[in-house]
């Protein structure tokens, strides 16, 4: 008889999923897009150097500028974004943007496509993303404000209107929605997490409902089904038999009563495991025709278990009959019948409380995958077929 396993733990639930791709894809997209634009920054910003651009301070600024793209770049992706590296990337900006009069050119400045205009608009919008709130918009606002200052001191104040007002826009907006898809995610993570916990409960709630079963099960099959021979007047005095069950009973308590390990999967043959079952009823004549079978010892026991609740049926019910175990194997599946020539009985007529044949045999090998069919009819015994498809 196998030990009754305890309930379980249940698997950890996955940490935050929804949240988990949120900062993925904004540590990935953020850290390219700076990259990308840091790059072509610096190809613009050598292809115009007209008065007064100042090549021998364009060149040492557009240097450092890439090599703090690069560095962003690979930082972010590895370690994703800290408040340090987005101040960082805000004071690298706004110097930039005050140093606007000796970095960028007057014909190429209105427009808002300067390569300074694009990185502040990269930084911004970056920071709006890997930013709380309450240190981003400040953040985009001192980039703003530098840019502003930065064009308006190159002597064009249409520019820094123009593109101060885009750079508080696009503060704004990337904020707003950075903040909903945040609250939305954090909602869809609660939900979530609360799908775990409900799902654990269910589990450990089914563990012991089935463990309670199994008990009874146990029960049934062994103290119980020896009270109902003894009320059934199947032991009419003292009895040799009968005290050999009584004892094969309390070995069968004490049994699933250790708390040991639950048996493995590891394949078991079935066919000893069997052979072993007529000597636990040895007032009942059986004909054994056993074929060569190996299963997982979980599926054994159910299957050896659910043998001897049907044989100690024809113990109960049918006293003088005899019976028949076969155990055979195909391609698809296991089958093991009792039969017997007993008095039989319509199943249709079973009483929905009795335990035996619902959970002794089918609910029994319906937790490892089976499933159990009875054939009877009055005068013409009983067959009792266990099929387990394991067998591929």
């Amino acid at each position: 008889m196998p030990a009754v396993a305890t309930p379980t733990v249940p698997p950890p639930a996955l940490d935050s999923p929804a949240g988990g791709a949120f900062n993925l894809i904004f540590t990935t997209l953020p850290a390219l897009l700076r990259l990308t634009c840091g790059l072509v920054g610096a190809a613009v910003a050598l292809s115009v150097r007209t008065p007064p651009v100042e090549p021998a301070l364009l060149l040492p600024v557009v240097a450092a500028l890439t090599g703090w793209s690069l560095w962003y770049a690979v930082r972010a992706l590895r370690h994703g974004f800290t408040p340090a590296l987005v101040a960082g990337d805000v004071t690298v900006t706004s110097v930039a943007c005050l140093l606007i009069p000796v970095l960028v050119a007057p014909g190429v400045l209105p427009g808002e496509g300067s390569w300074i205009a694009v990185l502040a608009s990269t930084t911004v919008i970056n920071a709006q993303a890997t930013a709380a709130p309450r240190w981003s918009v400040p953040a985009g606002l001192l980039v703003t404000a530098a840019y502003a200052l930065g064009t308006s001191s190159a002597g064009n104040s249409t520019e820094a209107r123009a593109h101060a007002a885009t750079l508080l826009v696009q503060t704004a907006c990337t904020a707003m929605m950075t903040g909903v898809m945040r609250r939305r995610i954090g909602r869809a993570d609660r939900a979530f997490a609360e799908h775990q916990r409900l799902t654990g409960e269910a589990l450990v709630a089914r563990s012991a409902r089935e463990a309670e079963r199994q008990q009874n099960r146990d029960l049934h099959d062994t103290v119980l089904g020896t009270l109902t021979m003894v009320g059934l007047g199947a032991v009419a005095g003292p009895s040799a038999a009968f005290r050999e069950r009584c004892a094969a009973d309390l070995r069968t308590l004490v049994a699933a009563a250790d708390v040991g390990p639950v048996p493995g999967d590891g394949p078991v043959p079935l066919d000893e495991r069997l052979r072993t079952v007529p000597d636990r009823l040895s007032e009942l004549p059986v004909t054994l025709e056993l074929a060569g079978c190996a299963v997982p010892a979980g599926v054994a026991d159910a299957i050896t278990e659910s043998t001897y609740a049907a044989l100690s049926n024809v113990v109960r019910h049918a006293p003088g009959a005899r019976a028949t175990l076969r155990l055979s194997r195909d391609a698809i599946a296991v089958v093991v019948e009792v039969a017997d020539d007993g008095p039989g009985f319509d199943p249709a007529t079973v009483p929905a409380h009795r335990y035996g044949l619902r959970e002794s045999i089918r609910g029994r090998m319906a937790t490892v995958g089976g499933r159990a069919e009875v054939h009877s009819t009055p005068g013409g015994g009983t067959r009792i077929r266990l099929e387990w498809p394991g067998v591929g």
